[in-house]
C-alpha cells in the first residue's frame, strides 16, 4: 500500500456510551496497514463528562498494549508507530458544545491528546452555525476566541459539519492550515454535509487538506465502495492538487450515533437528508483498494503516499506543538 509513507485515517467513531466494549476493534486499523487513526471523543450535545470518560477509556486501552499502540501526541509518535509496526491513536472533538464558554478547556483537551477540533456539529452552538441550520449566522465572538486559543495551543481547526458562511469565516481568519477532516465535494453529491468548490479552494489556500470520507450517503452510493471514494478524491485533487487531499473515512462502529433513537437524532441528522439506521460506512480494510484505484488513474506513488497520510503529516508539522 505505502512502503515508506504514513497511512492515516483522520476520523473514526466509537460509541460514546459503550466505548470500552468496542475498543478492541481499533486493531482492524493496524491489521489493515494503517499507521495512525484519529478517534472522535465527543460531538454535539455530548456533555463534558462523557467526553472525558471516552478519552480516558481510549488512553487507558492504548497504554495497556504498548506492543500494538501508541498515543499519537506528536508527529514523532506517528513515525515511531510506523517504524515499529504499531498504530498511533490520536483524538478529535466534533463541536465545542461540551466546552460551553470556557476557553481554558481547549488547552486541557490538547493535553489529553485532542489534535483537531471542529467548532460546530450540524446545528448552531455558541461558536457559530452548522450545515443543517436554516440560516447560517456565521462565527460569534466566542467562536473567534476559540479559534485564537486553538492556534495558541497548536490544535488543528476543522470545518467539517460547519455551516458554509461560518466555514468561510474560519478560513478567511486563518493564517495557518485548516482542514475539512471528513467532507466530500458537493459537486458529486448534493448534500449539505458535503462542501462546495469555493470552500474546497479556500481550504487549500490556507495550506490545509480536505479529507474524503467513506459514508455512502455522502458518496452518492447506497453501499460505499473504494471506487466511490477514489472518484471523490480524484475530483478534489483535480480541483486543488493532490497535495491538499487526505482520508477521514468516518467509519462508525455499531452504536456510534446515527442509530440512536430520539429527539437528538432528528435534530442533528434530519430525515429529509437521508439519515437513517443502517447507513453504510467504509472500513479501514478498503484503504489498500483506494490506493490501488488511485494507481489505476495514473497517480504517481508520491501523490498516493501524500493522500494516504503524508499530506496530513505536513499539516500536523505546521500546527502541533
Amino acid at each position: 500500500m505505502s512502503a515508506s509513507g504514513i497511512v492515516w485515517d483522520n476520523h473514526a467513531c466509537l460509541p460514546f456510551n459503550d466505548t470500552e466494549r468496542w475498543l478492541p476493534g481499533i486493531e482492524r486499523y493496524r491489521k489493515a496497514g494503517v499507521d495512525a487513526v484519529t478517534i472522535n471523543i465527543g460531538d454535539s450535545h455530548v456533555p463534558l463528562e462523557v467526553l472525558i470518560r471516552t478519552a480516558a477509556s481510549i488512553r487507558h486501552y492504548v497504554q495497556q498494549y504498548p506492543d500494538r499502540y501508541v498515543l499519537g501526541l506528536t508527529t514523532g509518535d506517528i513515525r515511531a508507530a510506523k517504524a515499529s509496526g504499531r498504530l498511533a491513536v490520536c483524538l478529535d472533538v466534533e463541536g465545542v458544545y461540551a466546552l460551553g464558554n470556557q476557553l481554558s478547556l481547549v488547552e486541557f483537551l490538547y493535553q489529553i491528546g485532542v489534535r483537531w477540533m471542529l467548532l460546530v456539529y450540524n446545528r448552531r452552538n455558541l461558536a457559530g452555525s452548522g450545515c443543517h441550520d436554516a440560516e447560517d449566522e456565521g462565527l460569534t465572538d466566542l467562536g473567534r476566541s476559540f479559534l485564537r486559543e486553538m492556534d495558541r495551543v497548536g490544535m488543528l481547526k476543522c470545518c467539517s459539519h460547519t455551516g458554509y458562511r461560518t466555514a468561510h469565516e474560519i478560513l478567511d481568519l486563518s493564517d495557518r492550515p485548516v482542514i475539512f477532516s471528513h467532507s466530500n465535494p458537493r459537486k458529486l453529491r448534493d448534500h449539505p454535509r458535503n462542501i462546495p468548490d469555493e470552500l474546497i479552494k479556500a481550504c487549500a489556500a490556507t495550506g490545509g487538506v480536505v479529507g474524503i470520507n467513506g459514508v455512502g450517503l455522502f458518496l452518492g452510493d447506497s453501499d460505499p465502495t473504494a471506487d466511490a471514494v477514489v472518484r471523490h478524491i480524484d475530483y478534489v485533487a483535480q480541483l486543488i492538487g493532490a497535495e491538499h487531499v487526505s482520508l477521514g473515512l468516518d467509519y462508525m462502529f455499531k452504536g456510534s450515533g446515527v442509530e440512536e433513537p430520539g429527539r437528538k437524532s432528528r435534530e442533528l441528522w434530519p430525515a429529509e437528508w437521508g439519515y437513517r439506521a443502517g447507513m453504510g460506512f467504509l472500513g479501514p480494510e478498503a484503504i489498500p483498494e483506494i490506493a490501488e484505484g488511485l494507481g489505476r488513474l495514473g497517480y504517481p506513488p508520491a501523490a498516493i503516499s501524500g493522500i494516504l497520510g503524508e499530506n496530513l503529516m505536513r499539516v500536523a508539522y505546521a500546527i502541533w506543538k
